[in-house]
């Protein structure tokens, strides 16, 4: 998954990023003022905006209106560090989907992240199934009839998206540009080699053939 701080305070947006990059293996990009942050927002597709609101060049809340109005639906994490009930009404009434007050706890960060992305994709429940084959995204276990399947880390992120767009046709752009950093070349074959290698660790005798591919330049996940 790519996510986006949007943070001026440099030593808490690099452990967020941090941290995100290490435990969840999630792509992320920083911003440390509005006016950037704004245009990255606009520019690239993210799965997550982690938001401060009171940021140099132009307010938090400023930028959520911005993207909002031009009908960006991305998921909006803000981080205040006022807690009083009109500073959330506000971010909510502006269109965010969660408020985290500061300081918080790091865990607490993850798990909201991890859940705002979810719902985005329609995926509330913390398993995501497609037939025989289950994903936990809390102990980022995946099983195929109930047998444990070991996974890469990229593995894992590969089908997690996959997952996360089952009965959807994704090409091999789109996944590169949620999973992977911006300086992959597009015409790397870096996903062929996770989709071959799904393949044979999920549906080893091709009983479910559950990763269709379509033209040589989309998958599908089905079940």
């Amino acid at each position: 998954m790519r996510v986006l701080i949007i943070e001026d305070e440099k030593r808490l947006a690099q452990n967020i990023a941090q941290i995100l990059v290490e435990k969840e293996k999630y792509a992320v990009d920083l911003s440390f003022d509005g006016i950037d942050g704004q245009h990255m927002a606009e520019g690239n597709a993210y799965d997550l905006i982690v938001l401060d609101l009171r940021l140099p060049g132009k307010h938090g809340l400023d930028v959520l209106k911005a993207l909002r109005t031009q009908g960006n639906n991305t998921p909006v994490l803000i981080l205040t560090a006022c807690d009083t009930p009109p500073e959330i009404i506000k971010g909510l009434d502006c269109g965010c989907d969660d408020c985290l007050t500061k300081p918080f706890d790091i865990g607490e960060l993850v798990a909201r992240c991890k859940a705002l992305i979810r719902r985005s994709y329609g995926k509330a429940h913390p398993v995501l199934k497609a037939g025989p084959l289950t994903l936990d995204t809390a102990t980022r276990q995946v099983k195929v009839d109930g047998q444990l399947v070991v996974l890469t880390q990229m593995e894992y992120q590969t089908l997690y998206y996959l997952m996360l767009r089952s009965g959807q046709m994704v090409s091999k752009e789109e996944i590169l540009e949620h999973l992977y950093d911006f300086n992959w070349e597009s015409f790397s074959n870096v996903i062929e080699v996770y989709i071959s290698a799904l393949r044979k660790k999920i549906d080893p005798d091709k009983k479910y053939n559950l990763i269709k591919t379509h033209r040589g330049q989309e998958y599908i996940l089905e079940g």
